[in-house]
Protein backbone atom coordinates (compact mmCIF):
# COMPACT_ATOMS: atom_id res chain seq x y z
CA UNK A 1 0.00 0.00 0.00
CA UNK A 2 1.18 3.41 -0.55
CA UNK A 3 2.62 6.28 2.06
CA UNK A 4 0.93 8.86 -0.12
CA UNK A 5 -2.79 9.32 -1.28
CA UNK A 6 -3.52 10.00 -4.72
CA UNK A 7 -3.94 13.40 -6.04
CA UNK A 8 -7.13 15.11 -6.37
CA UNK A 9 -7.85 16.60 -9.59
CA UNK A 10 -7.18 20.30 -9.95
CA UNK A 11 -10.08 22.53 -9.81
CA UNK A 12 -11.40 23.73 -13.24
CA UNK A 13 -10.98 26.89 -15.09
CA UNK A 14 -8.41 29.21 -14.39
CA UNK A 15 -7.22 29.28 -10.67
CA UNK A 16 -4.78 32.13 -8.39
CA UNK A 17 -1.73 29.55 -8.46
CA UNK A 18 0.53 31.34 -5.98
CA UNK A 19 -0.92 32.23 -2.43
CA UNK A 20 0.55 33.21 0.88
CA UNK A 21 -0.41 31.29 4.01
CA UNK A 22 0.07 33.44 7.41
CA UNK A 23 0.58 31.25 10.88
CA UNK A 24 0.00 32.69 14.32
CA UNK A 25 0.83 30.31 17.19
CA UNK A 26 -2.37 29.43 18.00
CA UNK A 27 -5.43 29.64 21.00
CA UNK A 28 -7.77 27.53 22.33
CA UNK A 29 -10.92 27.21 20.65
CA UNK A 30 -12.78 28.13 23.86
CA UNK A 31 -12.10 29.92 27.30
CA UNK A 32 -13.12 26.59 29.24
CA UNK A 33 -10.51 23.82 30.91
CA UNK A 34 -11.05 20.99 27.93
CA UNK A 35 -10.44 23.71 25.04
CA UNK A 36 -7.41 24.66 26.94
CA UNK A 37 -6.49 21.35 27.61
CA UNK A 38 -6.26 20.38 24.33
CA UNK A 39 -4.63 23.42 23.15
CA UNK A 40 -1.48 23.04 25.43
CA UNK A 41 -1.02 19.48 24.98
CA UNK A 42 -0.18 20.15 21.54
CA UNK A 43 1.67 23.32 22.33
CA UNK A 44 3.62 21.94 25.07
CA UNK A 45 4.16 18.36 23.22
CA UNK A 46 6.64 20.44 20.71
CA UNK A 47 10.01 19.96 20.88
CA UNK A 48 11.15 23.11 19.63
CA UNK A 49 9.11 24.97 22.30
CA UNK A 50 9.92 22.70 25.45
CA UNK A 51 13.81 21.06 25.16
CA UNK A 52 13.71 18.54 27.80
CA UNK A 53 14.30 14.74 26.89
CA UNK A 54 10.52 13.70 25.71
CA UNK A 55 10.04 10.75 28.05
CA UNK A 56 10.62 12.88 31.07
CA UNK A 57 8.57 15.67 30.03
CA UNK A 58 6.09 13.80 29.03
CA UNK A 59 5.46 12.50 32.56
CA UNK A 60 5.86 16.03 33.66
CA UNK A 61 3.52 17.27 31.05
CA UNK A 62 0.41 15.15 31.17
CA UNK A 63 1.36 13.98 35.50
CA UNK A 64 1.26 17.79 36.16
CA UNK A 65 0.74 20.50 34.15
CA UNK A 66 -2.09 19.51 32.15
CA UNK A 67 -4.27 18.74 35.40
CA UNK A 68 -3.00 22.11 36.79
CA UNK A 69 -3.04 24.62 34.60
CA UNK A 70 -6.19 24.57 32.25
CA UNK A 71 -8.54 25.83 34.76
CA UNK A 72 -6.41 28.76 35.37
CA UNK A 73 -5.64 29.92 32.13
CA UNK A 74 -9.46 29.07 30.96
CA UNK A 75 -10.16 31.91 33.68
CA UNK A 76 -7.83 34.20 32.53
CA UNK A 77 -8.81 33.30 28.89
CA UNK A 78 -12.37 34.55 29.67
CA UNK A 79 -11.26 38.01 31.04
CA UNK A 80 -9.92 39.06 27.62
CA UNK A 81 -12.31 36.56 24.99
CA UNK A 82 -14.01 38.66 22.58
CA UNK A 83 -17.62 38.27 21.73
CA UNK A 84 -16.23 36.69 17.95
CA UNK A 85 -13.78 34.30 19.64
CA UNK A 86 -10.08 34.64 21.15
CA UNK A 87 -8.35 37.91 20.36
CA UNK A 88 -5.68 36.28 18.72
CA UNK A 89 -7.96 34.21 16.28
CA UNK A 90 -10.19 37.24 15.67
CA UNK A 91 -7.12 39.75 14.76
CA UNK A 92 -4.82 37.09 12.86
CA UNK A 93 -7.71 36.71 10.28
CA UNK A 94 -8.68 39.59 9.99
CA UNK A 95 -4.68 40.83 9.45
CA UNK A 96 -4.80 37.36 6.60
CA UNK A 97 -8.18 39.12 4.83
CA UNK A 98 -6.52 42.72 4.91
CA UNK A 99 -3.44 41.45 3.39
CA UNK A 100 -5.21 39.85 0.46
CA UNK A 101 -7.77 42.56 0.24
CA UNK A 102 -4.77 44.84 -0.17
CA UNK A 103 -2.82 43.06 -2.44
CA UNK A 104 -5.80 42.58 -4.62
CA UNK A 105 -6.25 46.20 -4.90
CA UNK A 106 -2.71 46.29 -6.29
CA UNK A 107 -3.46 44.39 -8.55
CA UNK A 108 -2.63 40.99 -7.24
CA UNK A 109 -4.04 37.56 -7.59
CA UNK A 110 -2.77 36.13 -4.40
CA UNK A 111 -5.54 34.67 -1.79
CA UNK A 112 -3.87 34.93 1.58
CA UNK A 113 -5.25 31.98 4.24
CA UNK A 114 -4.22 32.10 8.08
CA UNK A 115 -3.61 29.26 10.08
CA UNK A 116 -2.39 28.27 13.73
CA UNK A 117 0.60 26.12 14.70
CA UNK A 118 -1.29 24.49 17.26
CA UNK A 119 -5.07 24.64 17.24
CA UNK A 120 -7.34 25.24 14.27
CA UNK A 121 -7.21 25.80 11.48
CA UNK A 122 -3.98 23.92 11.54
CA UNK A 123 -1.31 24.41 9.17
CA UNK A 124 -1.73 20.82 7.54
CA UNK A 125 -5.80 21.83 6.82
CA UNK A 126 -4.95 24.96 4.87
CA UNK A 127 -2.39 23.39 3.03
CA UNK A 128 -4.58 20.80 1.87
CA UNK A 129 -7.24 23.63 1.11
CA UNK A 130 -4.90 25.60 -0.95
CA UNK A 131 -3.86 22.49 -2.55
CA UNK A 132 -7.21 20.90 -3.83
CA UNK A 133 -7.84 25.04 -5.41
CA UNK A 134 -5.02 24.18 -7.66
CA UNK A 135 -2.47 26.75 -5.99
CA UNK A 136 1.23 25.43 -6.42
CA UNK A 137 3.15 27.92 -4.86
CA UNK A 138 2.99 28.70 -1.36
CA UNK A 139 4.85 31.77 0.74
CA UNK A 140 4.51 30.96 4.38
CA UNK A 141 4.59 33.66 6.43
CA UNK A 142 4.69 33.41 10.42
CA UNK A 143 3.49 36.64 11.98
CA UNK A 144 6.75 36.07 14.44
CA UNK A 145 8.70 39.32 13.10
CA UNK A 146 11.69 38.36 15.36
CA UNK A 147 12.79 34.62 14.33
CA UNK A 148 13.14 31.92 16.62
CA UNK A 149 13.30 28.59 16.46
CA UNK A 150 10.44 27.89 19.57
CA UNK A 151 8.42 29.95 16.96
CA UNK A 152 9.26 30.56 14.08
CA UNK A 153 11.50 27.02 13.07
CA UNK A 154 8.18 25.61 14.35
CA UNK A 155 6.13 26.48 11.45
CA UNK A 156 8.42 25.10 8.93
CA UNK A 157 8.58 21.78 11.13
CA UNK A 158 5.01 22.02 10.32
CA UNK A 159 4.84 22.89 6.48
CA UNK A 160 7.05 20.04 5.80
CA UNK A 161 5.25 17.44 8.30
CA UNK A 162 2.77 18.15 6.14
CA UNK A 163 4.62 17.61 3.25
CA UNK A 164 6.12 14.58 3.92
CA UNK A 165 2.69 13.18 3.20
CA UNK A 166 2.04 14.91 -0.30
CA UNK A 167 2.77 13.23 -3.55
CA UNK A 168 3.42 16.65 -5.66
CA UNK A 169 4.86 19.05 -3.25
CA UNK A 170 3.89 22.88 -4.44
CA UNK A 171 6.89 25.31 -4.56
CA UNK A 172 7.51 26.60 -1.02
CA UNK A 173 9.32 29.76 0.34
CA UNK A 174 9.52 30.77 3.74
CA UNK A 175 9.58 34.86 5.69
CA UNK A 176 12.37 33.93 8.17
CA UNK A 177 12.01 37.61 9.85
CA UNK A 178 11.57 41.00 9.93
CA UNK A 179 12.57 42.37 13.02
CA UNK A 180 14.33 45.72 11.30
CA UNK A 181 11.93 45.69 7.96
CA UNK A 182 10.81 49.40 8.23
CA UNK A 183 7.45 49.29 7.72
CA UNK A 184 7.10 47.26 10.43
CA UNK A 185 9.32 49.51 12.44
CA UNK A 186 6.96 52.36 11.23
CA UNK A 187 3.83 50.76 12.34
CA UNK A 188 4.98 49.98 15.60
CA UNK A 189 6.04 53.96 15.86
CA UNK A 190 2.60 55.26 14.44
CA UNK A 191 0.83 53.14 17.41
CA UNK A 192 2.96 54.60 19.65
CA UNK A 193 2.48 58.30 18.61
CA UNK A 194 -1.39 57.90 18.44
CA UNK A 195 -1.02 56.82 21.55
CA UNK A 196 0.73 59.79 23.21
CA UNK A 197 -1.07 62.44 21.22
CA UNK A 198 -4.32 60.78 22.43
CA UNK A 199 -3.14 60.44 26.45
CA UNK A 200 -0.10 61.81 26.61
CA UNK A 201 3.65 60.21 27.04
CA UNK A 202 5.04 58.15 29.83
CA UNK A 203 8.15 58.60 31.76
CA UNK A 204 9.51 55.17 30.40
CA UNK A 205 8.32 53.42 27.71
CA UNK A 206 9.06 49.31 28.11
CA UNK A 207 9.01 47.21 25.34
CA UNK A 208 8.39 44.01 26.82
CA UNK A 209 8.90 40.70 24.50
CA UNK A 210 7.98 37.12 24.59
CA UNK A 211 10.46 35.39 26.94
CA UNK A 212 12.41 31.95 25.85
CA UNK A 213 14.50 29.51 28.39
CA UNK A 214 18.47 31.25 28.30
CA UNK A 215 20.00 28.49 27.40
CA UNK A 216 18.15 28.63 24.08
CA UNK A 217 19.97 31.90 23.62
CA UNK A 218 23.00 30.23 24.42
CA UNK A 219 23.09 27.14 22.01
CA UNK A 220 22.69 29.82 19.27
CA UNK A 221 18.98 30.87 19.02
CA UNK A 222 19.33 35.01 17.86
CA UNK A 223 15.67 35.93 18.82
CA UNK A 224 17.42 37.81 21.90
CA UNK A 225 20.10 40.28 19.60
CA UNK A 226 16.83 40.69 16.96
CA UNK A 227 14.11 41.71 19.54
CA UNK A 228 17.21 43.99 20.75
CA UNK A 229 17.48 45.20 17.76
CA UNK A 230 13.63 45.95 16.85
CA UNK A 231 13.97 47.86 20.25
CA UNK A 232 16.48 50.13 19.31
CA UNK A 233 15.11 50.93 15.57
CA UNK A 234 11.94 51.45 16.86
CA UNK A 235 13.41 53.96 19.80
CA UNK A 236 15.58 55.44 16.82
CA UNK A 237 12.15 56.26 14.84
CA UNK A 238 10.20 57.75 17.62
CA UNK A 239 13.46 60.04 18.52
CA UNK A 240 13.93 58.68 22.42
CA UNK A 241 17.00 57.99 24.28
CA UNK A 242 18.26 55.33 25.22
CA UNK A 243 17.94 56.29 29.14
CA UNK A 244 13.75 56.69 27.76
CA UNK A 245 13.54 53.36 26.47
CA UNK A 246 13.82 49.35 28.40
CA UNK A 247 13.23 45.86 26.60
CA UNK A 248 11.73 43.23 29.04
CA UNK A 249 10.90 39.76 29.07
CA UNK A 250 7.69 38.12 29.92
CA UNK A 251 6.01 35.14 30.07
CA UNK A 252 8.34 33.36 31.80
CA UNK A 253 7.72 29.18 32.14
CA UNK A 254 9.13 26.94 34.61
CA UNK A 255 12.44 27.22 37.03
CA UNK A 256 14.76 27.28 34.51
CA UNK A 257 16.05 31.16 34.07
CA UNK A 258 14.84 32.76 30.99
CA UNK A 259 15.93 35.96 28.86
CA UNK A 260 16.64 39.27 31.16
CA UNK A 261 15.42 41.06 32.55
CA UNK A 262 12.04 40.29 33.42
CA UNK A 263 8.93 42.04 32.50
CA UNK A 264 7.01 42.72 35.68
CA UNK A 265 10.10 42.54 38.58
CA UNK A 266 11.33 45.33 36.01
CA UNK A 267 7.98 47.38 36.04
CA UNK A 268 7.78 47.45 40.12
CA UNK A 269 11.61 48.29 40.51
CA UNK A 270 10.29 51.38 38.49
CA UNK A 271 7.58 51.82 40.61
CA UNK A 272 9.56 52.04 43.88
CA UNK A 273 11.83 54.53 42.18
CA UNK A 274 9.64 56.90 41.86
CA UNK A 275 8.62 56.21 38.10
CA UNK A 276 4.59 57.14 38.24
CA UNK A 277 3.38 56.42 34.87
CA UNK A 278 4.74 53.92 32.05
CA UNK A 279 3.94 53.15 28.50
CA UNK A 280 4.13 49.43 27.77
CA UNK A 281 4.25 47.64 23.78
CA UNK A 282 4.66 44.05 23.27
CA UNK A 283 6.38 44.76 19.75
CA UNK A 284 6.79 41.18 19.25
CA UNK A 285 3.06 40.23 19.42
CA UNK A 286 1.67 41.62 15.95
CA UNK A 287 -2.03 40.54 17.52
CA UNK A 288 -3.35 41.10 20.66
CA UNK A 289 -3.85 37.99 22.92
CA UNK A 290 -3.49 36.56 26.31
CA UNK A 291 0.13 37.41 27.20
CA UNK A 292 -0.76 41.33 25.94
CA UNK A 293 -4.44 41.35 27.29
CA UNK A 294 -4.39 39.63 30.26
CA UNK A 295 -0.90 39.32 31.51
CA UNK A 296 0.38 42.76 30.91
CA UNK A 297 -2.98 44.81 30.88
CA UNK A 298 -4.00 43.16 33.98
CA UNK A 299 -1.25 41.48 35.88
CA UNK A 300 1.42 43.82 35.55
CA UNK A 301 -0.29 46.56 35.51
CA UNK A 302 -1.64 45.87 38.79
CA UNK A 303 1.71 45.02 39.93
CA UNK A 304 2.95 48.00 39.39
CA UNK A 305 0.35 50.40 40.88
CA UNK A 306 0.63 48.34 44.07
CA UNK A 307 4.10 49.41 44.55
CA UNK A 308 3.36 52.84 44.09
CA UNK A 309 3.00 53.68 40.53
CA UNK A 310 -0.03 56.15 39.03
CA UNK A 311 -0.71 55.37 35.80
CA UNK A 312 -0.29 52.54 33.58
CA UNK A 313 -1.05 52.61 29.85
CA UNK A 314 -0.76 49.29 27.45
CA UNK A 315 0.10 50.61 24.05
CA UNK A 316 -2.35 47.83 21.50
CA UNK A 317 -0.79 45.64 19.28
CA UNK A 318 -1.11 46.59 15.80
CA UNK A 319 -3.92 44.39 14.89
CA UNK A 320 -5.99 45.89 11.62
CA UNK A 321 -3.54 48.77 11.58
CA UNK A 322 -3.13 50.23 7.98
CA UNK A 323 -0.13 50.95 7.89
CA UNK A 324 0.94 47.46 9.44
CA UNK A 325 -1.08 45.72 6.63
CA UNK A 326 1.03 47.67 4.12
CA UNK A 327 4.03 46.49 5.76
CA UNK A 328 3.69 43.16 5.91
CA UNK A 329 2.09 43.36 2.05
CA UNK A 330 5.94 45.04 1.31
CA UNK A 331 7.29 41.53 3.16
CA UNK A 332 5.11 38.96 1.04
CA UNK A 333 5.51 41.48 -2.27
CA UNK A 334 9.44 40.83 -1.59
CA UNK A 335 9.58 37.19 -1.03
CA UNK A 336 6.95 36.67 -3.82
CA UNK A 337 9.45 38.40 -6.48
CA UNK A 338 9.94 36.09 -9.52
CA UNK A 339 6.04 34.09 -8.98
CA UNK A 340 3.26 34.95 -11.18
CA UNK A 341 0.70 37.26 -8.92
CA UNK A 342 -0.52 39.70 -11.39
CA UNK A 343 -4.34 39.53 -12.35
Amino acid sequence: MSLFAPEPPLAAGPVPRTAILFVNLGTPDAADSASVRRYLAEFLSDTRVVEIPPLAWKVILHGVILRIRPSASAAKYAKIWMPEGSPLAVWTARQASMLGSWLAGHGHRVPVRHAMRYGSPSVASQLDQLKAEGVDRILVLPAYPQYSGTTTASVSDAVFAWSSRQRVIPELRFVQRYHDDPGYIAALAERVESHWRQNGRGERLVLSFHGIPARTRELGDPYYDECLETSTLLASELGLHAAEVLTTFQSRFGRARWLEPYTQPTLEALARDGIKRVDVMCPGFTSDCLETLEEIGMEVREAFLAQGGEAFHYIPALNDSQRWVAALAGIAQRHLGGWPTRQ
